[in-house]
Formats: C-alpha cells, structure tokens, sequence
C-alpha cells in the first residue's frame, strides 16, 4: 500500500463494523425467538435495519456535503448507535425494543456510505485495492459469528447482548482513528446526478441491486432459525455463516485480476445467477448438509463478487463531490429498500408457504434481477477496470 494510505485504520474499521453484522444478523433473530416473539414481529423488528437503510445514508450524505465532513458523522453514528442499542438492556417490551432498534439502526445506516467514500479517496487511482480493505469486514464478520457461536453454546442467549454491545464500541473507537481524506482537485466535477442516474444502465444496475438484496431477505431474517429448527447446533450455524464469508474473502482477495480481465456487468451477470441457484438450494435442500455447504460457498460470488462490482460501478459513475451521494443511493435502493422488502415478504410467507417456498422467492427476485441487467445495461467499449 502507498504510504498516505491509513490501511490498518480503514482496515479495523471495517473489521469492526462487519463483525457487528456477524453477531447481529445470525444471532439476534435467537434472541428474540427467545423471547416468544413470533415470526411476523421478529421480521418486523430486523426490517427496521433496512428501512433505515432506506432514510438515513440519504439524510446523512446530504448533511455530509453540505456541511463539509463525513468523520465527525460517522464518529456521532457510532456513539449513537451503541445508545440505542443499550435500550435492549433495559427492556424485553416489543415496544422498547422497537424503539432501540429504531434509533441504532438510524445511526448505525449513517456510517457506511460516507466511510466508503472515504476509502476511495484515500485509495485515489488504486481503486481496485478497495478489496484488500473491505476484506477485513468479512475477517470481522467470521470472527463474531464463530466466536459468539461457540459462546452460545455455554452461556445463555443475552450474551448475544454484551458482545454486540462490546462491537459497537470497537466501532466507535475505530471510527475515531480513521483520518480524514480531501478530494483532488482534479476529482470535482461538474456532471450531475440526475442525469446520472437517468442513464440505463445507472438505473439496471440500482435496480437489479434493489431485487438481490431483497433476495438476501429470507436468508439474513431466517437462515439461523431455519438451521436451528432443522436440528443443526448452533455451532454448526456459526461455521456455515463464516463459511460463506470465507468464499466471500477469496473473492474479494481475487477481485482487482477479475476485474482486469471482465467486465463489471459480467461479473454481475454471474453473481445473479449463482443467487437463483444459491437460495433454491438453501430452501429445498436444508436436510444436506453437503447442499448446504455448497450454497454457501456461493456466498462468495452473490456477495462478494456482487458487492465489489456493484460499489466499483457506483464510484465510476458517481465521481467527485457525487461520490458519497451516489454510494448513499446504492445503500439505500440495495440493503435499505431491497432487503427490507425481502425481510418483510419472507416473515409473512415463512409461516404461511413454509421455508422452502420463501427462500424459492428469493431465486425469483434474484432471476427478475439478471434479466433486468442482460437487458437494459449494454456495454460500449472496454469495462475492464474501475
């Protein structure tokens, strides 16, 4: 790395914000089944996650840009964060619950957006390094969903609390180191967003991102509890939530040579047609475990493949001051409004069509979303590199 990048800062920031994800995501919905909070309520409860995906990044970038600074956002979103987490603490009250979830997820959603943008600027024209960065949030996230895995196994449930209590506080700290990064003058420029964004392609990809987060809504509302009904313990749920993030780390660590070789709408292509396979598999092939470790080795390409595309597009088309606001966008179309509704539709069909119907609803949204890339996003020219 250049000796102005603040690797190991950047690093451990996303480190820590992705190991939040891997004791949250996994473990929280046993938390509150715990609590005998039935399938609707606990889907109700994690897609306030993602509806705040939906109206914080936008909210916050705005202010970003505005007001000329994105750490001491991202510094206030942390401490934020772990306030509103602390009400779980206080309380085993739907209502209150509610509202702690509502207030960490508002803050929590702020953050991400503005650290990428960040990181590009740091990273300037090595953009295609972004992976070795980002590929620690995927260390962190094995590390939480392993480590409280196997603590699950000896202590009760509510140590679910203290160590994503203990994360956000990591978050925080690391939110602090990260140094502030300046555009060049050259990266100002003076195209505009709306016609950006008015640009086929722009709306393919933000579109098709919208249908694979909302395939995802099944798999990170439902997968633990499904594994667990299935007579699997949990820490065998563990191992296969870091099994596919470890997929998720080969990939990324490949990822500046493919993205040399093809082009970002071909990546895409596959990592949508690996999810149609991915969550038909996981629906109706939950008794094997070889099926299992199989779909999740596919994580690799409907995540990391999928992300690392998708966030080197978005940097592409949306430069200069439009950065944060075109990563903003992304955040918000993807794992706000997609996942929320894949959140929602999977705590009301769970029930109702049962397990394997529901994640075959995900192979559905992630088809809806290939077809809409092969068909509106063509290339013109060369797309080898970001």
């Amino acid at each position: 790395m250049g000796t102005t990048l603040p690797y190991w800062r950047l690093s451990f920031y996303y480190f820590f914000y992705f190991a939040f994800v891997g004791a949250f995501s996994p473990y929280f919905t046993l938390y509150l089944q715990s609590l005998q909070y039935p399938a609707t309520d606990i889907a109700i409860l994690m897609s306030l996650m993602q509806l705040m995906r939906v109206l914080s990044p936008n909210l916050w970038s705005w202010l970003s840009e505005h007001l000329g600074m994105r750490l001491p956002i991202v510094r206030l979103s942390a401490a934020m964060s772990l306030a509103g987490f602390s009400i779980f603490f206080m309380t085993q009250a739907f209502s209150g619950i509610f509202v702690g979830m509502a207030l960490m997820a508002f803050f929590w959603s702020a953050a991400l957006p503005l650290v990428e943008s960040v990181t590009f600027v740091h990273l300037g024209a090595q953009g295609h390094r972004y992976g070795s960065i980002r590929v620690w949030g995927s260390v962190g996230f094995i590390v939480a969903v392993l480590g409280l895995g196997l603590l699950l196994d000896h202590f009760a449930i509510d140590v679910v609390l203290w160590v994503t209590a203990s994360i956000l506080l990591g978050i925080l700290v690391c939110g602090i180191l990260v140094p502030e990064a300046k555009p060049s003058v050259s990266s100002h420029v003076t195209a505009s967003f709306g016609a950006t964004l008015r640009r086929p392609e722009v709306l393919a990809l933000f579109g098709a991102c919208f249908l694979m987060s909302a395939a995802h809504g099944a798999l990170y509302v439902f997968y633990s509890i499904l594994l667990v009904d299935h007579g699997y313990d949990k820490v065998v749920v563990g191992s296969l939530w870091s099994l596919g993030v470890l997929a998720e780390i080969g990939v990324f660590l490949v990822m500046p040579r493919v993205m040399r070789r093809y082009s970002l709408r071909t990546i895409l292509l596959v990592a949508f047609a690996c999810a149609v396979l991915r969550f038909a598999t996981i629906g109706w092939g939950v008794g094997s475990m070889l099926v299992l470790i199989l779909a999740q080795l596919l994580h690799g390409a409907t995540f990391g493949a999928y992300h690392a595309a998708a966030i080197a597009a978005v940097n592409k088309w949306f430069p200069g001051r439009l950065q944060s606001s075109g990563q903003a966008l992304y955040g918000s179309v993807s794992f706000g409004a997609g996942g929320m509704l894949g959140g929602l539709i999977s705590g009301y069909t769970w029930d109702t069509i049962g397990s394997a119907w529901t994640f075959t609803l995900g192979s559905v949204f992630a088809l809806a979303g290939l077809v809409w890339l092969a068909l509106s996003w063509r290339e013109h020219g060369p797309e080898r590199t970001i």
